[in-house]
C-alpha cells in the first residue's frame, strides 16, 4: 500500500481517487474549492461532475494543500492545465525529495510553450515527475468500465511505481520513457477534437470524421516527431488512441464544444454551455505557435484557431481545408517510374 494524495477534485482527479482506494491505497483528495470538499465529505459523491459515482467515507476530503502532500509517496496533479503553473507554485514548499509527482491533465502552457511536466519540474525540482494519459474518460473510470492508459517517466522505475499504484482488472497500464510524445498527443488530440465535434455540428457524417482523424494524427506527429517524439508513442494509445477517443465520446468537453461551435455558439458561448474547462481551447494557440517555431505544416490546427480566435465559421473552415493545393498523403514513399 503507497500513500497518495489527489490534488484536484475534478471528474478525473475523483475517478482516480476512487482507482487508487480500490487497489488499496491511502488516498487523500484535495481542491481548492471549500464547498467542493465540503460536497464529498457529506455526500461522497461528486454531484456535479461525476454524479452516480460512489467514494469511500476513508477518503480524506482537504483544503489544506500542506495536509494532502505531507507524507504521501505519489501526489496525482489533476488541475485544469490552466491551473498546472499556479499549483505547483503553491506545492513546492510542501514537496520532499523523491515524492513523485504524476500529471496527469492534458494541455501545453501557452506563454511558454511548455508541457505540463516541464512547468512541474521547474517550479517543483525535488520531485520525481511523471505523466499518466490515454484514451481515459473519468465517467467510464469511474463506473470501472476497462481502460487502458500509459504511464510515462523518463527513469524507468518511476513509470512502474506508477504502473504499480494504479493497475488492476479494469484499469490496465502501460510504460514509456517518451513522455515528450505522450504529453504532446494528449494536448493537441483536444484540438483536433473541437474540429470533428465542428463536423459533427455541421451534420458532415462518418466520412469527414475519419479524415479529420485520420489528418489530425498526422498532423500531431509530423509536429511531434520534429520536436523529438517517437513515432510508437503517437501511433499508441497516448496518440491515435486518445484521439479517438475525444473525437467521438459522448463524454468528450471538446467535441461537445465543438459541435456547438459547429451550430452556431462563439467560442466562449459553447465553453459556458460545456460548463467544464475544454482544454482544446488553451491548447490551440500554443500548437499553431509550435508549428511556427518547428516549421511544421498544420492546416487544421490553424483552421481551428480562426474559428475560435477570429470568428471565421466552421463551415468556411472546413471548405478551404478540402480545397488546398492537391499532394501526395505520403511524400517519403516511392513511385515506379
Amino acid at each position: 500500500m503507497k500513500k497518495t494524495a489527489v490534488i484536484g477534485a475534478g471528474s478525473w482527479g475523483t475517478a482516480l481517487s476512487l482507482v487508487l482506494h480500490n487497489n488499496g491505497n491511502e488516498v487523500a483528495v484535495w481542491s481548492i474549492v471549500e464547498d467542493e470538499i465540503k460536497m464529498l465529505r457529506e455526500k461522497h459523491e461528486h454531484i456535479e461532475k461525476l454524479p452516480g459515482v460512489k467514494l469511500p467515507e476513508d477518503i480524506l476530503f482537504t483544503t489544506d494543500l500542506k495536509e494532502a502532500i505531507e507524507g504521501m509517496d505519489y501526489l496525482i496533479l489533476a488541475v485544469p492545465s490552466i491551473y498546472t503553473r499556479s499549483t505547483a507554485k503553491a506545492m513546492a514548499p510542501f514537496v520532499k525529495e523523491g515524492q513523485v509527482i504524476v500529471c496527469v491533465a492534458k494541455g501545453i502552457e501557452e506563454s511558454t510553450l511548455m508541457t505540463l511536466s516541464e512547468v512541474v519540474e521547474q517550479e517543483i525540482p525535488a520531485a520525481d515527475v511523471a505523466v499518466m494519459c490515454g484514451p481515459s474518460h473519468a465517467e467510464e473510470v469511474g463506473t470501472g468500465l476497462p481502460t487502458t492508459v500509459v504511464a510515462g517517466a523518463r527513469k524507468k522505475k518511476v513509470a512502474e511505481g506508477v504502473q504499480d499504484i494504479f493497475m488492476n482488472e479494469v484499469f490496465r497500464v502501460y510504460t514509456s520513457p517518451d513522455v515528450l510524445g505522450m504529453e504532446l498527443g494528449g494536448s493537441l488530440k483536444n484540438v483536433i477534437a473541437l474540429a470533428a465535434g465542428m463536423a459533427d455540428g455541421l451534420d458532415y457524417g462518418d466520412n469527414t470524421k475519419a479524415a479529420l482523424i485520420t489528418r489530425g494524427i498526422s498532423e500531431i506527429g509530423r509536429l511531434a516527431i520534429r520536436m523529438g517524439a517517437k513515432y510508437e508513442t503517437l501511433s499508441g494509445l497516448t496518440g491515435i488512441g486518445d484521439l479517438i477517443v475525444t473525437c467521438e465520446s459522448r463524454h468528450s468537453r471538446n467535441r461537445r464544444a465543438g459541435m456547438l461551435i459547429g451550430q452556431g455558439y462563439t467560442m466562449q458561448q459553447a465553453m459556458d454551455e460545456v460548463k467544464m474547462v475544454v482544454e482544446g481551447v488553451y491548447s490551440a494557440k500554443a500548437a499553431i505557435a509550435l508549428a511556427r517555431k518547428y516549421d511544421v505544416s498544420m492546416p487544421i490546427i490553424e483552421e481551428i484557431n480562426k474559428v475560435l480566435f477570429e470568428d471565421k465559421p466552421a463551415k468556411e473552415a472546413v471548405r478551404e481545408l478540402m480545397l488546398r493545393d492537391r499532394k501526395e498523403e505520403h511524400s517519403n514513399l516511392e513511385w515506379q517510374e
